[in-house]
């Protein structure tokens, strides 16, 4: 019983007021707790009086010292040392411009600089001369043939040519089959001939022959044309085209003098509608004063078109000449209608 009693009473804590309680008593847990909390009335009543009447502090007491620093605003002694080398280096920089402008070396280069920009012997300006029209065109070929190249229709005109004309199939059998055409004016005044076959119009009659000359083709040239030319054409010349042909007005090519020029027609539409104009039309005019290719550029309908490209079809030129001889050459003409 000592021993146990000891114990319990080694237990025992003193609380704030002095009063003595066993911890594993809950009820003297509670109880304590009521002493130890202020009521919430009391501690409003102090928050309203210290609000109105605060207390007064004691003085604060600092113990801190204030320490001394520089101040960045002092003159810098490396301020002055910047400043006088910024002035030494600019003022060698100019020193040693003077110095190189005055070099002979430097002067004489500065004036050939000077003369190459803007030279002082120029030749005063000449324009080119025009060049002189040439009339291109023209194709031939053939395969070596002992034989001249046989008569023959021309193939179909085009601006491209992926297969030249043959007389003669040296390869029946091609894996890639194609049209062959060649390459002329579309309203250049070339032979036609009606046969089955192709060939040269102006060829000889015989046995089927692509002709003495090379390249593919038709003809004693080369080229893969037809003709005695050069490229993939008709006739003489080189480079494609109708090659002897059409001529343009100019450039050593006199203009053609109308011989026979009869009026057209009216048209009964154009007629009881009164109707009053002009039809331009685009014409070859051969060598021999015929007209050839008529087009119509500016139609003016009714009827007068085909009237007007009857009237021209009658009429007849002095031809254009060139280096002396007749030439066919392109115009365009233009055809009234007026009414009396």
């Amino acid at each position: 019983m000592i021993a146990q009693e000891g114990t319990h009473s080694g237990m025992k804590q003193q609380n704030s007021g002095g009063t003595a309680f066993e911890p594993d008593v809950h009820l003297d847990r509670l109880l304590l707790v009521s002493e130890i909390e202020t009521p919430w009335y009391r501690s409003v009543f102090n928050n309203i009086r210290e609000l109105i009447n605060p207390p007064k502090l004691p003085p604060l007491e600092v113990t801190s010292k204030p320490v001394a620093v520089k101040d960045i605003w002092d003159k810098d002694e490396n301020k002055g040392k910047a400043g006088v080398s910024s002035l030494l280096f600019h003022a060698g920089l100019i020193a040693l411009v003077l110095t190189l402008s005055m070099n002979k070396h430097v002067q004489l280069k500065a004036k050939e600089v000077v003369s190459l920009v803007a030279p002082s012997d120029l030749a005063p300006y000449v324009p080119a001369p025009k060049k002189k029209q040439v009339m291109g065109g023209g194709g031939g070929g053939g395969d070596r043939s002992i034989l001249q190249a046989s008569k023959g229709k021309l193939p179909k005109i085009s601006n491209k040519q992926f297969t030249p004309p043959m007389a003669v199939v040296n390869n029946p059998q091609p894996k890639l089959v194609m049209e062959p055409t060649i390459i002329a004016q579309a309203d250049a005044p070339i032979p036609n001939i009606n046969a089955p076959n192709l060939g040269n119009p102006l060829g000889v009659v015989g046995p089927p022959s692509n002709g003495t000359g090379s390249g593919g083709g038709i003809g004693s040239g080369k080229g893969g044309g037809i003709g005695s030319g050069n490229g993939p054409g008709f006739g003489p010349g080189s480079g494609g085209g109708f090659g002897g042909g059409v001529y343009k007005i100019g450039g050593g090519v006199s203009a053609p003098v109308p011989i026979f020029k009869p009026e057209p027609e009216y048209s009964e539409e154009a007629r009881k509608a009164k109707f009053q104009g002009s039809v331009l039309l685009s014409i070859v005019i051969l060598a021999d004063g015929t007209t050839s290719n008529i087009r119509v550029v500016r139609p003016l309908g009714l009827g007068l078109d085909e009237k007007a490209i009857e009237a021209v079809q009658k009429w007849r030129f002095r031809p254009s000449t060139k280096d002396g001889r007749p030439v066919a050459v392109s115009a365009n003409v233009e055809v009234n209608f007026r009414l009396l």
